[in-house]
């Protein structure tokens, strides 16, 4: 299957989460995330998650907030960031 064929089928979903300002990557991160809400429940610091989940994914502290504050927002139409 081609990448023009796997676009051209999920056509209509894709626009939506584009309307929506999710980027295809953000599936990327839906693991560390659910880690994340999973330790903020037990009552973990931000902190501490924070620097667990920069080891456990192989990431920079600081890409992890981003992640987690991105993760965090609310969709909105046109909220796509370039």
């Amino acid at each position: 299957m081609t990448i023009y064929e796997i676009l051209s089928f999920n056509k209509e979903l894709l626009q939506r989460l584009f309307n929506a300002g999710i980027k295809t990557s953000d599936c990327l991160y839906v693991d560390l995330f659910n880690d994340y809400t999973r330790m903020r429940a037990a009552g973990d610091k931000t902190t501490y998650i924070v620097a667990v989940l920069s080891d456990k994914y192989a990431l920079s502290e600081r890409k992890v907030y981003g992640i987690i504050r991105h993760l965090s927002s609310d969709c909105t139409s046109g909220a796509v960031q370039h």
